[in-house]
């Protein structure tokens, strides 16, 4: 989606652009944020590809992944909280998108299978299959870009025992709500975000007991007492996990939140990105481009603080590479500036210097392009005041607020603090008091921002 707005905007003001096809193989364009109630595999056959779950709702503030050319303002016409649930932050990525007209350049439900790239020609051939006729056809293009994410792949761990265990397991990509935990004992396997997030979106759902074992170093928040955190697990004997520092516990479902692989199965091992989850991956020329073949180009390929306005960022640099407006360096030229942010990648241990590390990686990319900068800077001291919360408290950092770096537009405080709210509709976000206090003002009609 980013992509095909950087064009957009390029054409809109008067540039050509060449032919644009997208390739999606779901009915419906949003990545991860177009839920779906399945797992395992689609209508089509085909692998789910979204890991998104009901009553998820932001976990870093909008104002740290805000679009600088598409607003909050702009979209809802007011002034919203700083955590939006799911559904609004689909309507906000989708009103983005359908603004622009861009649709008509996605061919739905049509999954790539093969990429293949000619010395000769220097073009590529796509194997493309038609996934509703059932029916495949090849076309042929010049450049290529590579926007499938990489959090849809399970990266499945190795458990000594784990095969015993006779209640359910599941990895994230598969969990879909925490209602079904209620009055269980859950086990998480992992020490980040979705363990965290899952973890405490299972503890407000009433799960009895939630434990996440780390395997390098705990998370280390003032957890509510029916949580806790274990080093890593060492044997599962049935309903018995042991863990590292000796201790036991029993358990009722388990849930794997270890992470996931680069996985392109539609693109050969040499236009392949093969790369751990990191800030800067081995092998892209400014992130993005390929440096084996400089006609193939990544977005949002790394490791992410940042993510909308990052993929906008990269999305405008890659256009105009293929526009012609930055000159493709040469191979040696690329190489270096790969080697010069690699190593200095390298110099980052904490995760100050990783937020710092990808701000200024996504100001030298809009640096060089004509998408709106914006006060980086202040971005990162939203992720550090975000993590400052969760170390406070972290039931209620959602309730807390922050200020746009776009409009200067302060969000306000949700109506319901996330911890009560159970509903995490649209309609109900979008409320200007919620049903049940309007019910007691004697007024039963809700406000809704249409």
């Amino acid at each position: 989606m980013a992509a095909l707005r950087a064009f957009n905007s390029a054409q809109r003001t008067g540039s050509d652009i060449p032919e644009i096809v997208c390739y999606e193989k779901q009915d419906d364009w949003g990545g991860q944020w177009n839920f779906t109630w399945r797992t395992g595999t689609d209508v089509y056959g085909e692998p789910v590809h979204s890991s998104m779950y009901r009553n998820l709702w932001s976990n870093g503030p909008k104002e740290a992944l805000e679009f600088a050319e598409y607003t909050f303002d702009e979209h809802f016409g007011r002034p919203i909280s700083s955590y939006p649930p799911r559904e609004v932050l689909w309507d906000y990525i989708n009103g983005r998108a359908s603004s622009s007209g861009v649709k008509e350049s996605v061919r739905f439900a049509h999954a790539v299978r093969r990429v293949e790239f000619d010395d000769a020609s220097q073009q590529f051939t796509l194997t493309i299959d038609n996934l509703r006729e059932k029916t495949s056809h090849v076309e042929i293009f010049d450049e290529v870009i590579v926007a499938t994410g990489h959090f849809t792949v399970p990266n499945m761990p190795d458990i000594n025992g784990i095969e015993s265990f006779p209640g359910e397991v599941i990895h994230a990509h598969e969990f879909r709500g925490a209602e079904r935990f209620a009055g269980q004992r859950l086990l998480i396997i992992g020490g980040s975000y979705s363990a965290e997030d899952i973890g405490i979106q299972s503890h407000k759902m009433g799960a009895r007991q939630v434990t996440m074992s780390y395997r390098s170093q705990p998370q280390g928040f003032a957890w509510p007492e029916s949580v806790e955190e274990k080093p890593q697990v060492c044997q599962i004997d049935g309903t018995i996990a042991t863990f590292a520092d000796g201790t036991a516990r029993e358990f009722d479902a388990m849930i794997l939140c270890t992470g996931y692989l680069h996985h392109y199965p539609f693109l050969p091992r040499d236009l392949h990105l093969n790369s751990p989850n990191n800030l800067y991956p081995e092998g892209l020329y400014r992130g993005v481009t390929w440096q084996q073949n400089p006609k193939l180009h990544y977005l949002g390929a790394q490791d992410q603080w940042f993510t909308f306005n990052m993929f906008d960022a990269q999305a405008w640099f890659v256009r105009d590479l293929i526009l012609g407006r930055i000159a493709m360096p040469s191979t040696n030229e690329r190489a270096a500036s790969i080697t010069e942010w690699s190593d200095r990648y390298a110099t980052v241990d904490d995760d100050a210097a990783a937020v710092q590390f990808q701000a200024d990686y996504i100001r030298d990319l809009i640096e060089a392009t004509d998408y709106p900068m914006f006060d980086l800077d202040e971005v990162v001291r939203i992720f550090l005041s975000w993590k400052a919360d969760k170390k406070k408290n972290i039931l209620t950092y959602r309730d807390q607020t922050y200020t746009s770096v776009m409009t200067g537009t302060p969000s306000l405080i949700h109506h319901t603090p996330w911890i009560n709210e159970l509903d995490d509709s649209r309609e109900r976000y979008l409320m200007s008091q919620p049903r049940a206090d309007r019910a007691q003002a004697g007024d039963s009609k809700p406000e809704v921002i249409k």
